[in-house]
């Protein structure tokens, strides 16, 4: 396969030919053809091919073509070929997500970050963001919404894309009627979307389950009767009640056991913390509604005394990414302390960002190199381990991952789409960038633009 960077330019001529410049010619191995079929997203026309004396490496396509085609735009863009006879251009990277009616903000909350992904390799590639109702799968093109030269939004018409970034970021979207199968029309033709859908807390339990990194999971119950509750409460002294569908840190209760002074409830209600202390078992089982059922739809975790800085809880987010050979990279982490009296360590519940090295310098001194080698370690072999067990392709994951008081890691919840909080901390624009970056050379990779290794 040749791989190289070309630019488009359009021509008016009356044979209909597509012309290439010697360098270009060279660069893609084309030489001996009297034919070329160029290709973009699921678009492909074939046309005569003349060469052009031209410094650089040119592509001259007709502007009927260029409609043909359903080209965005002219310019720089990456061109691959893996035979004599045809060039590929993109390649197309369509990002699917929820669409507002707001001009300016067309992803409502999101569109900040989906401007991000559209900016990076934005001179080198076709970027657009969709919703599946913008897919006409009889023409095989999507209305697809680009980032204008001006930096405002216009919709397009092209082709299937080479690859599909799932950004969905709403459950209820992605259950939807139909969901489903839209999202496998894409894989029948040949089409690969990354990070299928939300995870839910108890499908990483049962992905790991059996897997080396399963060690690095706290013992979980699903669904907990009252006697489960109360076993897990004697064993590990507090435990943590979570939604299997919950995200930031929304219904969590954590539940401590003292054998003199009884039952702690703590959880968030409205914007504050509380704290209630229940005598006996069976009051906390009413206020839980174990016999009503409330618990269905829950997880049941070990709690783990984590580290801590001024008596408060440290957690970290540790955001993954896969890059363009394929493997996994710790794009970025974030450290977060609980609030005072917090359930999670979620900033809107109080909590505090901080960097990796900030906490882990404070608490380990010279051994915290040493520490978060062995945490990126662990937290690769789980991104391996879930990506082994999942039957549809990951590109990114979230952990929230703690070191308890005998430095052991522990891996409390994985995230398919994870969020971006972390990188509000100034120290980590960096890694937000290379984050990104790693996402995009993922996409090359995924869309055949990237040069593979064999295996």
């Amino acid at each position: 396969m040749s791989l190289t960077t070309c630019t488009i330019h359009t021509v008016q001529r009356a044979d209909r030919s597509v012309y290439v410049s010697n360098d270009l010619v060279k660069a893609l191995r084309l030489t001996g053809s009297k034919t070329i079929t160029l290709k973009a997203g699921s678009k492909s026309i074939t046309a005569p091919l003349r060469l052009i004396r031209k410094a650089g490496q040119h592509l001259y396509i007709p502007l009927s073509m260029i409609g043909k085609l359903h080209l965005p735009r002219i310019g720089s863009t990456l061109a691959t070929s893996s035979s004599a006879k045809e060039i590929r251009l993109g390649p197309m990277i369509g990002i699917l997500t929820n669409m507002t009616d707001s001009p300016t903000s067309p992803f409502g909350p999101k569109t900040g970050f989906i401007r991000q992904v559209m900016q990076t390799g934005a001179d080198k590639s076709f970027h657009f963001a969709f919703s599946p109702r913008d897919v006409n799968w009889q023409q095989e093109t999507v209305r697809g919404v680009f980032l204008s030269p001006g930096g405002g939004w216009v919709r397009k018409t092209v082709p299937l894309p080479d690859v599909v970034y799932n950004r969905l970021s709403s459950r209820i979207a992605e259950r939807s009627s139909g969901m489903e199968g839209f999202k496998e029309r894409f894989g029948r033709k040949g089409i690969p979307l990354f990070n299928w859908s939300f995870f839910d807390k108890w499908d990483v339990y049962n992905l790991l389950e059996g897997d080396d990194a399963f060690k690095f999971v706290p013992e979980s119950r699903i669904n907990p009767s009252a006697d489960q509750i109360r076993e897990m409460l004697d064993k590990h002294k507090f435990i943590y009640l979570k939604p299997t569908a919950g995200s930031l840190g929304i219904g969590i209760f954590r539940i401590t056991y003292n054998a003199n002074r009884g039952y702690f409830a703590r959880y968030r209600k409205g914007n504050k913390n509380v704290l209630i202390r229940y005598a006996k078992f069976a009051s906390l089982m009413n206020m839980l509604g174990t016999g009503r059922g409330r618990l269905q739809n829950y997880v049941a975790q070990q709690g783990i005394r984590l580290i801590e800085i001024d008596s408060c809880p440290i957690d970290f987010r540790f955001h993954m990414t896969k890059n363009g050979a394929n493997q996994w990279v710790v794009a970025a982490i974030g450290a977060k302390k609980a609030g005072k009296g917090s359930v999670t360590t979620h900033l809107r519940t109080g909590g505090q960002l901080m960097t990796s090295e900030q906490v882990l310098r404070q608490i380990y001194g010279a051994r915290a190199e040493q520490i978060l080698q062995n945490a990126k370690e662990t937290a690769i072999k789980l991104a391996e381990g879930i990506e082994n067990n999942y039957h549809h392709l990951l590109g990114e994951l979230g952990f929230d991952i703690g070191i308890d008081q005998n430095e052991k890691i522990w891996m409390f919840e994985a995230n398919a789409k994870p969020g971006r909080s972390i990188f509000k901390h100034p120290s980590l624009k960096d890694q937000d960038k290379a984050s990104l970056a790693y996402v995009y050379e993922h996409c090359l990779y995924l869309s055949r633009f990237r040069k593979r290794r064999e295996a």
